[in-house]
């Protein structure tokens, strides 16, 4: 009963939704794509799935040309929920200038950075922030002080807007789940989610530095017409006196701002997801699942609380931690048969001798295909990988990673003796998406 429950909870997800859900799942992190005009209303909508559907507090980061490790180690952290605000007499104090450098309060007390972010220590300590060297700041003692910390979701609108250094330091703190500073080292929470926001005009063509974009376990493509926002079109439908009356749609809408009346969507869940379990997610013809998109009876149905029921509804997340936990214990068991596993390497085998792939088909993809595989299993009520599985993980797995040879010159048929100009004409228009559902009509699917 609990796990039909627990299924029941997943059909109600929507494509963003059940993103993030994987990635916490398998402890790993997530490179999502968008129109770029529609980067920000992405950023606010993963925001309240965030708090909503998981009960996690997140950061969002906004990257540019000549964003500092500075400004992106500080856009990381937020308050612990309950904790007091920071002193008002502290200024803001960057954890990558030299000691001698930075400034001092009038009062002789060392300053800290914005909002006691990091109080400087000669001898700073391995583990949390330093202890403030004054007693007391501000009339609170440094045992009150509590110092923020590394948020559950971190959001970074324009990642690959980012200078070099600083997405080489958002992969450290993946791989090492910390963030050095000057003067103290922040750990990541247990539950921590790094989702990297891309406005491109595909999925296949959303890119950061190239080792940071391999460490992202899938690539998303998010299309704002044809999936929405469902949270931000919610909350905008509440203002809305009849949904049904287009006379009240006309007044509503001119009183509102333009981006949401651009991508308003009178009914939220009426995209593929509001079916069941989202057809991006869905495992195509597969007779053994147990979720069908064509299923919508008993599904809870995400319609936003009352606003006197807004604080109640955040102490009952959709997901809580222990169902998290038990999803994953379930793809950690799931059965992966040997013609499964085999059909997963003729795959690989074939991305890496496509005429169209330059490159992208890395060892760290091959491992994130055979944990996605398995996590989508729980997903669909089953408890082994089957073919349908594999080809939905190779989508997400490979639509960020698949470089597309460019130049034709560099394709490997012409030093067979092929044409150029027949290559470029075969090459033109081919992206990752072309490439990938490509090797799954050729492949053949194990019986």
């Amino acid at each position: 009963m609990a796990d039909e429950q627990l299924l029941n909870k997943i059909h109600s997800l929507s494509d963003l939704e059940l993103a993030a859900l994987l990635c916490l799942i398998s402890r790993e992190h997530c490179l999502i794509s968008t129109e770029p005009d529609s980067v920000d209303e992405l950023a606010e909508e993963l925001r309240l799935v965030a708090s909503k559907t998981f009960n996690l507090d997140s950061a969002i980061v906004s990257c540019h040309a000549r964003i500092t490790l500075d400004e992106f180690a500080t856009g990381l952290l937020v308050h612990p929920f309950g904790s007091p605000p920071s002193p008002s007499n502290t200024r803001s104090v960057s954890p990558y200038r030299p000691r001698h450098e930075q400034p001092h309060l009038s009062s002789g007390v060392p300053a800290s950075t914005s909002g006691s972010y990091f109080s400087i220590n000669p001898s700073p300590r391995i583990g949390g922030p330093i202890s403030p060297a004054s007693p007391s700041i501000g009339g609170l003692s440094s045992s009150q002080v509590v110092q923020p910390r590394i948020a559950n979701v971190v959001l970074a609108k324009d990642l690959n807007r980012a200078p070099r250094a600083v997405q080489i330091q958002a992969l450290e703190l993946l791989r090492t789940r910390r963030i050095f500073t000057r003067t103290s080292v922040q750990t990541a929470p247990k539950q921590f989610l790094f989702i990297g926001l891309v406005g491109a005009s595909s999925g296949g063509q959303a890119r950061v530095t190239p080792h940071l974009n391999d460490f992202f376990y899938i690539g998303h493509w998010h299309d704002p017409e044809e999936d929405g926002f469902p949270y931000l079109d919610s909350r905008f439908n509440r203002h809305i006196p009849n949904n049904n009356n287009k006379d009240d749609l006309d007044d509503t809408a001119s009183t509102v701002s333009s981006s949401s009346v651009v991508k308003l969507s009178l009914h939220p869940h009426s995209n593929a997801a509001g079916l069941g379990l989202d057809p991006k997610w869905l495992a195509p013809n597969n007779s053994t699942t147990s979720i069908s998109s064509n299923n919508n009876t008993d599904r809870p149905q995400k319609l936003p609380p009352p606003e006197d029921e807004e604080a109640e509804d955040d102490k009952d997340p959709l997901f809580t931690e222990t169902e998290i936990s038990h999803l994953s214990q379930l793809a950690r068991t799931s059965h992966t048969p040997i013609s499964i596993t085999r059909y997963q390497a003729n795959l690989v085998a074939f991305l890496r001798t496509h005429r169209a792939v330059a490159g992208g088909i890395t060892p760290t993809a091959t491992r994130h295909l055979d944990q996605l595989a398995k996590s989508l299993a729980p997903l669909h009520g089953i408890g082994y990988v089957t073919p349908s599985l594999v080809a939905l993980a190779l989508r997400k797995v490979y639509l960020h990673r698949i470089e597309v040879v460019r130049d034709p010159q560099r394709e490997r048929s012409v030093q067979w003796g092929s044409e150029v100009e027949t290559v470029r004409a075969m090459l033109e228009g081919v992206g990752a998406e072309d490439v990938v559902e490509d090797t799954l009509e050729l492949v053949k699917v194990p019986v």
